[in-house]
């Protein structure tokens, strides 16, 4: 499994194609809070909510100068559809070789019904405008999550 980032930890750099066909770098937002959420599949329930949820919440999180940046496995052609039928205005990103995932500490052991493979990890990380973690959490819940990482923030 791969290492999880913690707290003062350097964040990866990465650069990877958007669902708008643009190349989005998380150097683009240095000197900027950026909160970088992986979730597993675009257009299934859970990541529907909890991009639905950070979608809603946009305008308090920018208004506390926070970006939101999405990474899932799937590819710009289906992160577009995803971002077309839900109206996300947030950079959905594409990590085909979830090289990225497992760079954040965000690929790994998964159990499901029993069975256990290789996967996306929900997680959401915060970066500051110093590049540096701030914040870490892994094995998220897709509901209700955007509210507890906007409390953890101080984002009301």
């Amino acid at each position: 499994m791969a290492e999880r980032l913690l707290s003062g930890d350097v964040a990866p750099d990465f650069s990877l194609p958007a669902a708008d066909g643009s190349t989005v770098s998380l150097k683009d937002f240095a000197g900027s809070n950026v909160v970088v959420y992986f979730y597993p599949a675009a257009s299934t329930p859970g990541c529907t909510t909890q991009a639905c949820d950070f979608r809603d919440n946009l305008a308090s999180l920018a208004a506390a100068g926070y970006t939101v940046l999405g990474i899932s496995p799937d590819s710009v052609a289906k992160l577009r559809k995803f971002a077309d039928a839900e109206e996300l205005t947030f950079p959905l990103l594409s990590d085909e070789d979830h090289a990225v995932a497992e760079a954040w500490g965000a690929w790994g052991e998964k159990k499901n019904y029993g069975k256990v493979y290789e996967g996306l990890i929900r997680s959401t990380v915060v970066v500051g405008p110093d590049g540096l973690v701030h914040l870490a959490q892994y094995n998220v819940r897709a509901t209700g999550h955007v509210a507890k990482l906007r409390k953890d923030l101080g984002v009301h």
